[in-house]
């Protein structure tokens, strides 16, 4: 493994930074100079069109997806990076140069496996960012980390199909940008496990559907909600099911894998942010006679903040590289791996973070709870960290 980076994604890199610097930093000051850290409302500010407007004036637009007809054309290892710069300012960045999820699996489902009139429908609003869309896979009545346990169901009816259930953390679902759904169902609930479930796109103003409640996470909201989503009755064409009947849990896989390359190089972002505040923050106070920064315990912590985030972004790295040379299949562990490892240093950093800010740590008049909230919540979502340590332990119990 080459561990320098393409001169295509420094030229990159170079240019985001410039934007974060240039736009979304001041962009993110005046937003909460109006309101409290994660505490956004659920449409987009009005800054945000105009951030958008400047990112694909630069280039800067749909970077994640790895083909130059639509986006980028970059690897998962070259846009690890800017996931990481972009995950500094997570509120606006990722959604600034259409980067943000679940846009970006569902944009993804479509590129691999959606018809063509398919992608002229919905893909090509997305790439453009005229629309918005969610993802609805998790349900509050099963424990979804097990996908056997889904109880949503997608029923032929002649040229139809007929959705019912109920999901939620359909994140994005709560906002008015939100146009369609990517849900997943049950379609043939005798097949073997990995052949009973399909996805189905659902226009979100299809009668049937209905917004029940936008979920805060630990008492914040966020940009687009987490939206618990009944689904009754609903009835779409049969042209609207991706890839066809029983191809639902395959398309998960291929969704997931380079969708938790972004998450735990964003999370990488937040945590070198933290970093830099908690530096920041010691260099600034004096406790018992001398900085804060010269107090050893305080030293240790930012040290091992630094060994952390060197540490998860190598792997991170890793699997995206393997993803790159040897597929999603291949990398699965490593991506289990990753998921467990970035969220939890990412934690850590941010804990300490807060410790060394004292009272205003805890408080809404820096990022660092919001940030906390977050990457506590990333330990549950895409997979809670005891299924990924089951995929990495199987890997290892059958080895020869």
């Amino acid at each position: 493994m080459d561990f320098s980076h393409s001169q295509r994604s420094l030229d990159y890199q170079d240019r985001l930074l410039s934007f974060m610097d240039t736009h979304v930093y001041p962009a993110e000051s005046a937003i909460h100079a109006r309101s409290e850290w994660g505490q956004s409302p659920v449409e987009a500010p009005p800054e945000m069109a105009g951030l958008k407007a400047e990112a694909k004036r630069q280039g800067l637009w749909n970077l994640f997806l790895p083909d130059e007809e639509y986006g980028a054309g970059l690897s998962n290892a070259e846009y690890a990076p800017l996931a990481e710069i972009m995950g500094r300012a997570i509120e606006l960045a990722p959604e600034a140069t259409n980067c943000a999820a679940p846009d970006t699996g569902n944009m993804e489902v479509l590129h691999l496996f959606g018809t063509p009139e398919q992608k002229q429908e919905w893909l090509i609003p997305l790439l453009e960012g005229e629309i918005r869309s969610n993802f609805g896979m998790t349900e509050p009545a099963v424990a979804s980390s097990d996908p056997r346990n889904l109880e949503a169901t997608i029923t032929p009816d002649g040229d139809t199909y007929i959705v019912n259930g109920r999901k939620w953390f359909s994140s994005g679902a709560a906002s008015r940008d939100s146009k369609v759904a990517i849900v997943m169902g049950v379609t043939n609930p005798d097949a073997p496990p990995k052949q009973r479930y399909s996805m189905i796109l659902v226009p979100t103003e299809t009668e049937g559907v209905t917004i029940v409640r936008d979920l805060p996470v630990y008492g914040y909201r966020h940009r687009g909600g987490h939206a618990e989503v009944d689904y009754d009755h609903v009835r779409v064409p049969a042209s609207n099911l991706i890839a066809g009947p029983g191809e639902g849990y395959m398309i998960a896989q291929a969704r997931l894998g380079p969708g938790r390359i972004h998450h735990c190089m964003r999370a990488i972002g937040q945590a070198e942010r933290a970093l830099a505040m908690m530096v920041e923050r010691a260099k600034s106070r004096e406790a018992f006679g001398k900085r804060i920064a010269d107090q050893g315990v305080v030293q240790d912590w930012i040290a091992e903040s630094r060994l952390r985030i060197d540490q998860a972004r190598l792997l991170v790295m890793r699997a995206a590289w393997l993803i790159d040379t040897e597929g999603n299949r291949a990398a699965r562990a490593e991506v289990s791996a990753i998921k467990v490892v970035a969220p939890n240093a990412a934690l850590w950093v941010i804990d300490k973070a807060i410790q060394v800010h004292g009272g205003m740590g805890v408080t809404d008049d820096t990022p660092l709870a919001s940030m906390w909230a977050n990457m506590r919540t990333l330990r549950l979502a895409d997979g809670p960290d005891e299924v990924h340590k089951m995929v990495v332990a199987r890997r290892e119990i059958g080895r020869d």
